[in-house]
């Protein structure tokens, strides 16, 4: 073997060994679940995919027990499930369509009737309560001669919400598409892995671009072998991305036109879009009644684009000045699930969305809109 043929081979076995090495020092640092814990806790493809992997003990599964592989949403809930003991105690009821509530819904809808495609992640869903405790549901029941369709599935980002809208929301005939907003849902629009892999758009010129799909079933994934090594090195690049504030700037980008496309959306299938920001975590019990940072993008936004929007705070306030207990923490209950409902009502009343006549509206003072300015007349004609 002459002089730099074998130098070539020595260099290269070098670097073959050195990978090894970083390889196998990655797996055996992984292998320690208090440095695991520690490393994927960040918004990272890298950091969600290692999590869903080390589930995979009992052989591949999504999350829940009631997911479904999809392949162009990565899960949606699965049809005709009937549960109970879900989350404790609670009772999961799905229908043909895998729609939360056991109650099967035509895509033509019945004459004279008002229907909402309500939008979301867990917290419309209902993560942890039952069906008839869900805030879609009790919005139903709160206003008689309207249907409410219950298309909200846990961890889904916008970007799930808008393909779900397009494929399924808009065959209904929704009169008004609500979207139930979570600041939260913004940071899973740039992860292409959450709960499992899953749909992301890119921007080109300003345009959405879907990437990601479609998504292999998990049977499939699971059996990927990917380097340790590049995943920390990628949780360390995301984290310094996050740090550096562009991430965040790409996250408010990119979520604007996601939204953007959700409102386009409906319109052009004949419905009003309107967003309702849910109050989350300590947001229910913040006594400083001026807004937070989430909460003033999301309305800058619904006032620059004239979007319909909610505003639930002053819904909770009154009831924590007055000492209930309300769980400001994890998933609603059924208690805050009925204080949204309430809110959204009120706001549909006032927007004349829904009709007042049959409503059994309280007839109590309706709260000024998040901007402190008076009620305004429905647009889109409404």
């Amino acid at each position: 073997m002459s002089t730099v043929p074998r130098r070539a081979f020595l260099g290269a076995l070098y670097l073959v060994a050195l990978a090894a090495f970083f390889e196998a020092g990655s797996r055996l640092a992984l292998s320690n679940p208090e440095l695991f814990e520690r490393v994927t806790r960040t918004n990272a493809d890298a950091a969600w995919r290692l999590r869903w992997l080390a589930r995979q003990k009992d052989g591949p599964r999504l999350y829940y027990r009631f997911d479904v592989h999809h392949p162009s949403r990565g899960w949606a809930v699965r049809p005709h499930v009937r549960e109970t003991g879900v989350w404790g105690s609670a009772t999961l009821t799905t229908n043909a369509r895998g729609l939360r509530g056991g109650r099967d819904h035509d895509y033509a809808k019945p004459p004279g009737r008002t229907r909402i495609v309500t939008l979301g992640d867990s917290f419309t869903f209902g993560d942890e309560v039952s069906d008839e405790e869900t805030w879609p549901h009790q919005l139903e029941q709160l206003t008689p001669g309207v249907e409410v369709l219950n298309l909200g599935v846990h961890g889904y980002g916008h970007d799930q919400m808008l393909l779900y809208l397009r494929e399924e929301g808009v065959r209904y005939a929704p009169d008004v598409v609500l979207l139930g907003f979570l600041s939260d849902d913004m940071e899973r629009n740039v992860i292409g892995f959450r709960d499992y892999a899953k749909p992301r758009f890119d921007l080109d010129s300003g345009a959405l671009r879907l990437r990601n799909v479609p998504i292999p079933p998990p049977e499939v994934l699971s059996e990927r072998v990917g380097s340790r090594f590049l995943d920390l090195l990628s949780l360390v690049w995301v984290t310094y991305e996050w740090r550096s504030g562009r991430t965040s700037a790409f996250t408010r980008e990119l979520t604007t036109a996601i939204l953007d496309a959700i409102a386009e959306t409906a319109r052009s299938s004949g419905a009003v879009p309107v967003y309702a920001y849910l109050p989350v975590y300590g947001e229910i019990d913040k006594p400083d009644p001026s807004m937070t940072r989430r909460e003033r993008f999301f309305f800058d936004y619904c006032s620059e684009r004239g979007i319909d929007s909610v505003y639930l705070r002053p819904h909770f306030l009154p009831r924590v000045r007055a000492g209930v207990e309300l769980k400001t923490h994890g998933h609603w209950g059924p208690l805050e699930h009925r204080i949204a409902a309430e809110g959204i009502r009120d706001r549909l009343l006032e927007l004349g969305l829904v009709p007042a006549a049959r409503s059994r509206h309280s007839g109590a003072p309706l709260p000024r809109n998040p901007l402190g300015e008076p009620p305004q007349p429905a647009r889109n004609g409404r």
